[in-house]
């Protein structure tokens, strides 16, 4: 018919809100030490530089709250998520937000890594937001199991850090990139005025097998 509107085919689950960017009040966090969670504004970076795909298969090393997971999940729809984090004591946090948001895609792992990651299946994208002293042995795993064309995405608070993992991300021919995070947040004061107030900078590094 002349004049008629084009037709346009979305792809994706017919009537399902896939809402994202959900705010850091949202997600349970530890207790007395409130705050220990991946900023919205230091997620949505992350989130970009793991190119995520409908069907990934995604790894969260260091889960801690689980809004990396999450949000993954989101995104990768078709696909699963995995949630690793060592800390037993916060296991409970992690389920909690999962239940609430993850959607039935995210797995969740306890157990310290590397070695709870070799019963995971091989991943198209890695989000690794802890480490610590292990961190080399992880990288090397993450390498080694990343399939091609996939990407490792991590974040660190101490440039040192952030260093080491470019510098191992180099010699895997990985072609890193770093980029530092620094947002500042504004807050009203009692005078209606506002003022920024900063976050504590993160270094985001990335690569590409």
């Amino acid at each position: 018919m002349v004049g008629a509107a084009p037709t346009v085919l979305v792809e994706g689950d017919p009537g399902r809100e896939r809402p994202l960017g959900l705010a850091d009040d949202a997600f349970e966090q530890r207790r007395p030490v409130r705050g220990q969670i991946t900023k919205s504004e230091v997620r949505a970076v992350s989130l970009y530089a793991l190119g995520l795909r409908l069907d990934s298969i995604v790894w969260d090393i260091g889960a801690g709250t689980g809004s990396v997971a999450v949000e993954a999940a989101r995104i990768a729809y078709r696909g699963q998520v995995y949630a690793v984090d060592k800390d037993v004591e916060s296991a409970g946090l992690l389920e909690s937000n999962v239940a609430r948001y993850g959607d039935g895609r995210v797995n969740i792992t306890i157990g310290a890594a590397p070695e709870i990651l070799r019963e995971l299946p091989d991943p198209d994208s890695v989000f690794i937001g802890g480490g610590g002293i292990a961190m080399p042995q992880i990288i090397a795993e993450v390498v080694d199991r990343l399939r091609p064309g996939g990407r490792v995405v991590a974040n660190f608070a101490a440039m040192e850090r952030a260093n080491a993992t470019y510098q191992a991300m180099k010699q895997a021919s990985m072609s890193p990139q770093l980029t530092m995070v620094a947002a500042s947040r504004g807050r009203e004061l009692p005078d209606e005025t506002l003022r920024l107030e900063a976050m504590n900078p993160v270094f985001v590094v990335w690569g590409q097998k």
